[in-house]
């Protein structure tokens, strides 16, 4: 049996508020830049891997990787990503920054 670590999340969170926006936008039509991260709400079992996406149940998670990179910088790139299928048979991946210690979606 799999243990699931949950986060309480208040109406109030601001990465859910941010989440939800970034939702409204895309209902909206509005532009933004081509393959840019949006924050994302998500819920992670025993592992830190995904078992929901923005209140969205995890099927299948597919892949798994990391990428570190500029660590001699002031700005180091150090990220989680994975490659999901949400139970409604969509393909979504999503990463989690390990510097700024949120999660993101970005299409692949």
């Amino acid at each position: 049996m799999k243990q699931v670590l949950k986060r309480r999340v208040s109406p109030t969170d601001p990465e859910l508020a941010r989440a939800d926006a970034d939702q409204d936008l895309a209902r909206q039509g509005a532009t933004r830049r081509l393959n840019e991260p949006r924050p994302a709400l998500v819920e992670v079992g025993v592992e830190a891997t995904p078992l929901r996406v923005n209140r969205r149940g995890v099927a299948l998670v597919r892949e798994e990787w990391r990428v570190v990179d500029r660590w001699w910088t002031d700005e180091p790139i150090s990220r989680r990503y994975f490659d999901v299928v949400l139970e409604s048979g969509e393909n979504v991946v999503v990463f989690r920054d390990e510097e700024r210690e949120s999660w993101f979606t970005q299409r692949a």
